[in-house]
């Protein structure tokens, strides 16, 4: 962790941004985008904002150059001399733990600058002493919530009508992180490992991989591991049969980092099914997917099968880019929501 520092907050750059107080010239484009019907959907601050509501922030805001306890400081975003949406931080009467918030205006969206700018303000909160950072949005903000998740942030739940949004109570999601788990997560392994293996769940390597888990929001396309663990010791039946589960731990340089699950066939004729394969939000992007479905192919076809089923939730960043990639096709029918895709097995 950083040595804690008490030299101002702002302004600070990063790669491609200036994080700094707001000015008098801003107002206009602030005014716009917290007007934007696109930007404003998920947001709580009143509609409509107008130019004035602009002005009252920012002179309420300007030449702030660090954080105040039991207040809001608002964290103008710049790039390229362009201020392109803000950050706020909210600090108790402890000074020790935040709150933030974030919004871009929405022809900036979508392009890192939102991830790299919260980053940054997460990363000076800690290098100031910070205990906790948290942040709260609608279950509908799936970008917010991606945003937080792949910064660190842990899911910790949603709270049933907490949020009063123009006149109605809302649910909110909820995720944090503390200053040792952010380390923590810039500190995980980014590089492709040197040894992948898919291993047995053995009594002594339960309970990591037990607490394997996918960000909040792939559980969407992902089951978590405790409703995998019931599946298999529950299994659904099938023509008056119970499926016969076959689970794998997956290690990535001996560090359990997936875990994979079969529907094993009954019958020579039946191909096996990819029932779930999940990846640690903390190993994804190393391409230990790919390289652990690779030994599951080259194990199925030792063994004389040459097709293999599964089945994905077709919807914006779900698996079936990956599954493609691989070479699964959809065959058109369904597994209940379920696109199935069947691969044909190539030759060892």
């Amino acid at each position: 962790m950083p040595a804690t520092t008490t030299a101002p907050m702002l302004p600070r750059t990063t790669s491609r941004l200036t994080l700094r107080a707001f000015r008098t010239d801003d107002a206009p484009i602030l005014a716009a985008y917290r007007d934007d019907p696109e930007v404003a959907r998920l947001q709580d601050w009143p509609l409509p904002y107008g130019l004035e509501s602009a002005h009252r922030l920012i002179e309420e805001q300007t030449n702030v150059t660090d954080l105040r306890v039991a207040d809001w400081v608002q964290i103008a975003v710049e790039h390229a001399d362009e201020l392109i949406g803000d950050v706020a931080v909210g600090l108790d009467t402890t000074g020790q733990l935040a709150t933030i918030g974030y919004t871009l205006r929405a022809e900036r969206q979508r392009q890192g600058f939102g991830r790299e700018a919260v980053g940054a303000v997460v990363d000076a909160l800690f290098e100031r002493g910070i205990h906790r950072v948290s942040a709260t949005l609608s279950p509908e903000n799936l970008p917010s919530a991606m945003l937080l998740e792949h910064l660190g942030f842990r899911y910790e739940g949603r709270a049933t009508k907490a949020a009063f949004v123009r006149g109605e109570w809302e649910d909110d999601d909820r995720y944090a992180i503390l200053a040792e788990e952010r380390a923590a997560w810039l500190a995980r392994p980014r590089t492709a490992p040197a040894d992948v293996r898919l291993v047995e769940i053995t009594e002594d390597r339960l309970g990591a991989v037990g607490r394997l888990a996918t960000h909040h929001t792939q559980e969407r396309f992902v089951a978590p591991m405790a409703w995998s663990f019931a599946e298999a010791l529950v299994p659904e039946e099938e023509d008056g049969s119970p499926v016969a589960p076959w689970l794998r731990a997956i290690e990535a340089d001996g560090e359990p980092a997936g875990f994979m699950m079969l529907a094993w066939p009954r019958t020579a004729e039946e191909p096996p099914y990819l029932w779930r394969l999940l990846i640690d939000r903390r190993h994804q992007g190393r391409g230990i997917g790919a390289r652990a479905m690779g030994l599951l192919i080259d194990l199925l076809r030792a063994d004389g099968y040459t097709r293999l089923l599964t089945s994905w939730v077709q919807e914006r960043g779900g698996p079936e880019p990956f599954y493609r990639k691989l070479g699964f096709v959809p065959t058109g029918e369904m597994d209940e929501d379920e696109h199935v895709g069947e691969l044909v097995l190539p030759d060892p």
